[in-house]
């Protein structure tokens, strides 16, 4: 059995349901019962193993695991076996073993998902939901009050989209609103029971309003469908779409030109996805507009019925516990979509039947009216959509940590000629898979597992087996590791092929930007006192005025100094002058990105080795 489990570990860059661990001390951990806990309670995964006594080699330039086995395998059984009955709600009973691998002694531990009645799963010296864990792709993630409702259901209480809002009453209610649900349900169903009730008896239906000591007020699903530009004002100030267009490929290219466009867009729901649909496409070329039935366009661009797929799913499926904006940011090269709630599904399970939903009863009108497709093929539609007219499939990146979901999508057709002529640079023959793999990240800057078993719809272990080929012909170069393993261009990343005297699409080639990144970062990283020199004559000040022990007045003048440049962790350090740049990461970039005062300059790869830090634009 070893010999098969170190093949998978080998083949994989990461795996759902096999873990590794070294054990070198002899002591589990308790990141070893979390990943227990993740395994036990993760929906349809059937469990997960582990096995103990292997680590990542030194030797081996790929990385591959090696056996370096366990001391006490006596002692690390007893452990395993008491720590898995006394400190979880529920006694698991794994099964675990030993095994001789030259001579060393490998543990595999067997864990099996528990039953439904039996999750969530969680430590008795933690509360719900934080003492929970779920296994997300190959990462343990800790539990969220949304995760709740995947293990009980509505037993827990009512949804958040049935909260009443503030001091809001039915007088906030947009007449109009409700006329323009009535038109959109009778073009659906004309004989709709609902549509013969009086207006109180509709919202009534809809869960639009409740009693509260015996008067009716709008819920949270109320003021979403039908509440008035005023009462979304007051009562739901970040609720609403703001449409950004930005020069270039990256968020901040020019500080002094940030935004070409922004356009902000507030009101009922089912009234703004029209007004933002047509934002975008206002925006792009005419002649970009692809209608549904056209199958190709002379300039290629986004699918109409994908972007309005794109900002309903983003409008139903966020999260109105957070604070801030959905934003469609248009780049040069491609389409984004941002917006609050990480997926409550498992990002490998996005575009299969069926849905987990956040906001039920704000899900039930959007579908009931057709402004949602069937329940669970949003994705799917999207994706089918996408090839159906000769594009790459979009990506889906949903982040946990930081509360968020973005939805991506390029503006080019794939292996067009000058696609091709251009991988013709590449030393190896290539798949299509490993194409798509190459164009990607010349438009996005990297690409890791997820984002290429989504571009091709492979598995986990044939996307492993392609980037592992790309790597080894040095077309990539692997960076992270584990579940955070990603690709940037390696030393034989082709070149751009430039026409003379044209652009190509108008964007510099991805190895050049790196390099005007890279130079740019030295440059400064190496010559911390001209950087310093070169601030404005307030932040200047403001920095001399710090002093040793700047309490929170530090992060006041990290504003400020992110909103003069993106910066890095390294020179914020030196800017301010601290020694140890991981504590400004931690104790304060980190908590700021929480609040929403700053982003990351590339968002996809959080530990990017040329990451910086901009203030977000409603900071500012």
């Amino acid at each position: 059995m070893i010999l098969d489990l170190l093949r998978e570990l080998n083949e994989l860059d990461e795996h759902p349901t096999l873990e590794a661990k070294t054990c070198a001390s002899g002591e589990l951990g308790e990141s070893f019962f979390e990943t227990v806990c993740a395994f036990s309670n993760e929906p349809d995964l059937g469990g997960g193993r582990f096995v103990l006594g292997v680590s990542k080699s030194l030797e081996d330039f790929f990385g591959g695991y090696e056996v370096v086995g366990v001391q006490n395998p006596d002692k690390l059984l007893n452990d395993i076996a008491s720590g898995c009955a006394s400190i979880f709600n529920h006694p698991i009973r794994p099964r675990a073993f030993t095994e001789v691998y030259e001579e060393k002694l490998v543990v595999i531990v067997e864990i099996d998902e528990l039953s439904p009645s039996q999750k969530p799963l969680y430590f008795k010296k933690h509360e719900l939901p934080k003492g929970a864990w779920r296994r997300i792709g190959s990462t343990d993630q800790r539990c969220a009050e949304e995760d709740l409702v995947l293990f009980f259901g509505n037993r827990q209480g009512d949804s958040y989209d049935l909260t009443l809002i503030g001091n809001a009453t039915v007088a906030d209610l947009d007449l109009e609103a409700i006329a323009h649900y009535r038109k959109l349900r009778s073009k659906v169903n004309p004989l709709a029971e609902e549509l013969a009730w009086d207006d109180q008896d509709l919202l009534q239906s809809l869960n639009a309003i409740r009693q509260e000591n015996g008067v009716w007020r709008p819920t949270l699903t109320g003021m979403l469908l039908f509440g008035t530009r005023l009462a979304y004002r007051r009562d739901l100030p970040a609720v609403r779409i703001d449409y950004i267009r930005v020069p270039g490929k990256d968020w901040v290219e020019d500080p002094d030109k940030r935004f070409l466009t922004t356009v902000d867009m507030r009101g009922p729901l089912l009234q703004i996805v029209d007004r933002a649909q047509a934002a975008v496409m206002d925006d792009l070329p005419k002649g970009f507009d692809l209608k549904e039935g056209q199958t190709q366009a002379d300039t290629p661009t986004l699918p109409a019925r994908v972007l309005r797929e794109a900002i309903v799913n983003a409008l139903m499926h966020r999260s109105y516990r957070e604070h801030r904006p959905t934003q469609i940011i248009r780049y040069a090269n491609r389409i984004e979509i941002q917006n609050a709630g990480f997926s409550l599904k498992n990002e490998d399970q996005l575009g299969e039947p069926g849905s987990q939903l956040r906001n039920p009863n704000l899900a039930a009108v959007f579908h009931e009216t057709n402004t949602a497709e069937t329940k669970g093929s949003g994705i799917r539609v999207m994706r089918e959509q996408m090839r159906a007219n000769g594009f790459s499939l979009p990506t889906f990146e949903s982040d946990r940590a930081n509360n968020s979901f973005t939805s991506r999508f390029l503006l080019h057709h794939f292996l067009l000629e000058e696609d091709l002529e251009w991988l013709k640079q590449a030393p190896v023959d290539l798949s299509d898979s490993q194409r798509y793999a190459l164009i990607f990240l010349r438009e996005q800057g990297a690409i890791n597992n997820q984002t290429l078993r989504q571009l091709t719809g492979s598995d986990v272990l044939t996307a492993s087996q392609d980037l592992r080929k790309l790597r080894e012909n040095g077309l990539l170069a692997q960076k992270g590791k584990g579940s955070a393993t990603y690709y940037l261009p390696g030393p034989q990343f082709p070149e751009e092929l430039p026409e003379p005297g044209v652009p190509v699409r108008g964007h510099e080639t991805l190895p050049t930007k790196h390099t005007t990144l890279a130079a740019d970062h030295t440059t400064l990283g190496a010559k911390h006192t001209t950087l310093r020199a070169t601030l404005p004559e307030h932040l200047r000040i403001q920095v001399d005025e710090l002093g040793k022990r700047p309490g929170k007045k530090i992060r006041s003048v990290i504003l400020g100094l992110c909103s003069w440049k993106p910066l890095s962790s390294s020179q914020l350090a030196e800017i301010i002058g601290r020694k140890d740049n991981e504590s400004i990461r931690r104790d304060h970039l980190k908590p700021m990105i929480d609040a929403g005062q700053l982003e990351y300059v590339y968002p996809e790869m959080e530990r990017h080795p040329q990451q910086a830090y901009r203030v977000v634009a409603s900071a500012e």
